[in-house]
C-alpha cells in the first residue's frame, strides 16, 4: 500500500462531518510509514479546507469527482479537464424540455468561482456546496451555460436527483460523464472523467502502480475508482452496485469503517 484514496462523505467522515479521532490516528499512521493520504471528492477545495484541520490533508487532492488535481498547500493544479460550454448548453436545453423548473451552477477557475441560476440559492442550504447560499447570487441561465465548467450541477426543488439522472440517461445526449454522489443534484463532468480517471493521472505522477492503491466509497461516484484500485472499499452501507465494485465491505463511517481497514493493512 503506498496510497489511500478516500472519499469523504459517508466514507471518512462521520454523520456530523467530523473526521474522528481513530480515524485521525489511522491516517497520521499511513503518513508516518510515506503512504500518500489522497481525498478523493464531489467537494472543491472551499469543501476541503473545512476538514483539511481535522484530517491534516496538506498534499494532493482530487475534486469535481476526479475532473482535477490540487496541491493544497501550495495551490498548483496538476491538471483540470472541462465540460465544453457548447455541451453545457446543449445539455441543460434538453433537460429543460423534459423536465420544467430544473435549476443549475457552474463551478469553475480551480473550483472557486461558483456561478449559480438565479433562484438556485434559495433551495440550497450550506451542506450541500460547503458554500453559504447567501454568497452564491444568481445570474440568468445564459451566464451559467457561457463557460467551461469543471462541474455542472443540475437540481429540482423537488424531484429526487436519481430522477433527473434516469432522465438525463434516458435522452441519448453524449459528451460528458454524470454521476451521483449523495447530494441533492446530479453532477456533470466533462467526458471520460471519473474519481478512476483523476487517480490514475495522480498516480502516474507520483509513479505509483494501481496495484499499491487502497481506495474508499460509498456512492455511484465512487463505482470507478473501487474498480480501478487494487484494493477497494465500500462502506457497511453503500449501495448494492457500489459493494460490487469494492473487493471487501467494511463498517460504516459512524463505526470508523475506513480506520479499521488502514489499521489492518498497516498490521
Amino acid at each position: 500500500m503506498r496510497l489511500i484514496a478516500t472519499d469523504l462523505d459517508g466514507t471518512l467522515l462521520d454523520s456530523t462531518s467530523a473526521v474522528s479521532p481513530r480515524t485521525r490516528a489511522a491516517l497520521d499512521a499511513a503518513r508516518a510509514r510515506g503512504i500518500h493520504v489522497v481525498p478523493v471528492t464531489a467537494r472543491q477545495p472551499i469543501g476541503l479546507r473545512a476538514i483539511a484541520a481535522d484530517a491534516a490533508f496538506d498534499d494532493w487532492a482530487l475534486c469535481s469527482n476526479g475532473a482535477y488535481a490540487v496541491h493544497l498547500t501550495e495551490g498548483r493544479m496538476l491538471f483540470a479537464e472541462e465540460l465544453p460550454a457548447d455541451t453545457i448548453r446543449t445539455l441543460a436545453e434538453a433537460l429543460r424540455a423534459s423536465i420544467p423548473g430544473l435549476l443549475f451552477a457552474s463551478v469553475r477557475e480551480g473550483g472557486e468561482t461558483f456561478v449559480a441560476q438565479q433562484g438556485y440559492a434559495e433551495i440550497a442550504d450550506l451542506s450541500d456546496h460547503k458554500r453559504d447560499p447567501k454568497t452564491m447570487g444568481g445570474v440568468p441561465l445564459d451566464q451559467v451555460v457561457s463557460a467551461p465548467s469543471l462541474k455542472f450541477v443540475i437540481r429540482h426543488p423537488e424531484l429526487a436527483p436519481a430522477a433527473l439522472y434516469d432522465t438525463l440517461r434516458s435522452l441519448g445526449l453524449t459528451g460528458f460523464e454524470a454521476t451521483l454522489s449523495g447530494a441533492p443534484f446530479v453532477e456533470v463532468m466533462a467526458e471520460g472523467v471519473t474519481k478512476a480517471t483523476g487517480l490514475a493521472r495522480l498516480c502516474a505522477h507520483l509513479g505509483i502502480d494501481r496495484a499499491d492503491v487502497v481506495a474508499f466509497g460509498d456512492a455511484l461516484n465512487d463505482v470507478e475508482m473501487l474498480r480501478w484500485a487494487g484494493r477497494g472499499v465500500a462502506m457497511a452501507d453503500a449501495a448494492p452496485v457500489v459493494q460490487d465494485a469494492a473487493d471487501e465491505t467494511t463498517l460504516s463511517n459512524d463505526e470508523d469503517g475506513v480506520a479499521r481497514v488502514i489499521e489492518r493493512l498497516l498490521g
